[in-house]
């Protein structure tokens, strides 16, 4: 593929403002996918990405305290918040399908796909809340929708990300940001549990969280008073294995997949401690504003170290990399978030509030199995699929090797 010709670094504008017009100016015309992509187009185009997704970020994070405080939510601020984010997308996903600039063939269909999926789930969503009322979970069909198409943009973005970005801190730098955002996207369910167990705590204790309307038609929807029964429903309403099994199972592998394609040594915790940094910043964030707060997934840190650590141990090497992995994954998952249980008896007592959300831990075992098992298969489906895109690439080898 050509290279395609900069604009002189002194012509480049600061602000996004100007890039913008400078952008419509020179590169304002219809290409195939994969055309060469001037280097400052190319970093302004995915630090627009990094933007939209910290708006999506910061939307459904809010979203996710305000549903357990409000009945009403049409135009709440979160909504519009995260709205923010999915226009500039739309805008992107709209200028690299026309141009053909910033994205080949692969991730510009995973970015269409995504943003389709999301912008049907969407209207979706409002009409499950118009005919069904409350939804009182975060697995819900629709919603799964919406990470889902979230999720599809994300790996789109990745894909294009590490095929065109030319090596270099920068590159790594925002490869790191976008795969802290992919696992937030798909950790996010889990948060059900995360604010669920403290809104059930505070109710208990005698001071909900939750407006007296919102529990009362989270009641009505059971055809029960508001008593603890109705409240474990609004609260708690995901099966206590869930929560292991994706939180520690699920995040394994996409910080494996980070780990991989980072290439260092501990990228893997750098995720980790990205995304519970950000979690860490919110608390007290939404607690200053005087909404519901989450538990926050501590754990998640040592699952990131396991991974890495795996890498080291197992050298890469297929079959042992991936039951190391396994073996250090649920010990150091399941043990750290059994610690992170124990903080509040430990320190606060008899207390009603917890430090975890409650967790079957005979999901280890399945945990453990199941790791190995994609983890394993990961290396083999990666190679057949490098080998089919590419027929430089031998069998039983990858790019780079």
């Amino acid at each position: 593929m050509a290279k395609a010709v900069d604009v002189p670094v002194d012509v480049i504008p600061r602000s996004p403002i100007g890039k913008t017009r400078l952008f419509f100016t020179r590169h304002w015309h219809r290409g195939a996918p994969g055309q060469p992509t001037p280097d400052w187009v190319l970093r302004f185009c995915y630090g627009m990405w990094l933007a939209a997704f910290a708006f999506k970020l910061v939307g459904s994070s809010w979203d996710m305290s305000w549903h357990f405080m409000w009945l009403r939510d049409d135009l709440a601020p979160p909504h519009l918040i995260n709205t923010v984010g999915t226009v500039i997308i739309v805008v992107l996903v709209a200028i690299h399908s026309y141009t053909g600039l910033g994205a080949d063939k692969p991730s510009l269909r995973l970015m269409q796909i995504g943003l389709l999926t999301f912008l049907v789930a969407a209207p979706l969503d409002v009409i499950n809340h118009r005919v069904n009322g409350l939804d009182l979970t975060a697995w819900s069909p629709s919603h799964l929708m919406l990470y889902l198409g979230t999720g599809i943009m994300q790996a789109g973005v990745l894909l294009g990300w590490l095929r065109l970005s030319p090596p270099g801190r920068f590159r790594t730098g925002v490869l790191l940001a976008l795969w802290a955002f992919f696992l937030e996207n798909t950790f996010f369910p889990n948060g059900q549990q995360e604010y669920g167990i403290l809104g059930l705590r505070a109710w208990e204790r005698g001071a909900p969280e939750a407006e007296p309307s919102l529990l009362s038609f989270a009641a009505n929807q059971i055809g029960h008073p508001v008593d603890r029964t109705a409240i474990l429903h609004f609260t708690m309403p995901i099966p206590e294995w869930v929560y292991p099994v994706w939180g520690i199972g699920v995040m394994a592998l996409i910080l494996a997949l980070a780990r991989r394609t980072l290439g260092f040594r501990w990228a893997g915790s750098l995720v980790a401690v990205a995304y519970i940094a950000y979690r860490s910043v919110m608390w007290p964030l939404l607690l200053g504003m005087g909404f519901p707060v989450s538990t926050v997934p501590f754990y998640l840190l040592f699952v990131g170290l396991a991974v890495d650590l795996a890498f080291v141990i197992g050298r890469d090497h297929g079959l042992l990399t991936a039951g190391v992995g396994a073996l250090l994954v649920t010990a150091f998952g399941y043990g750290a978030l059994w610690v992170q249980s124990q903080v509040r008896p430990w320190v606060l007592g008899d207390a009603h509030t917890e430090s975890a959300p409650p967790v079957a831990y005979w999901t280890a075992a399945v945990v453990l199995v199941a790791v190995f098992a994609l983890w394993a298969a990961a290396g083999p489906l990666t190679r057949r699929w490098t080998a089919r895109r590419d027929p430089r690439v031998a069998p039983g080898a990858t790019l780079g090797s």
